[in-house]
C-alpha cells in the first residue's frame, strides 16, 4: 500500500506527502529528520488516503498541492 497523507504543523502550516510505509515516515517527520517540518514541530496527522499504487497516491499528493484539493482538504480537516 501506498499512503498519501496531510499534516497539520505547530505553526498552522500543512504539508502533504506519500509514503509506502505511513508509520516510518510520521516517526521521520516527528524525529527531526524532514527538513521542511523540522522547524514546525510538533506535526499532527490530520488526513490520510491508502492507495493501492504508487501512481495512484502520487496523483492524489499532487490533487491537494491544487486549488481544489486543499479546498476538499480543508472541509476534511476543519468541517
Amino acid at each position: 500500500m501506498w499512503y498519501t497523507y496531510v499534516l497539520k504543523c505547530n505553526d498552522g502550516c500543512i504539508y502533504i506527502g506519500l509514503s509506502g510505509d505511513l508509520r516510518k515516515r510520521l516517526s521521520e517527520h516527528k524525529h527531526r529528520s524532514v527538513n521542511w517540518t523540522s522547524k514546525r514541530l510538533p506535526v499532527k496527522l490530520v488526513y490520510y488516503e491508502a492507495c493501492l499504487d504508487k501512481k495512484l497516491a502520487q496523483a492524489r499528493e499532487r490533487y491537494f498541492k491544487t486549488g481544489f484539493g486543499r479546498q476538499f482538504l480543508n472541509k476534511r480537516i476543519n468541517p
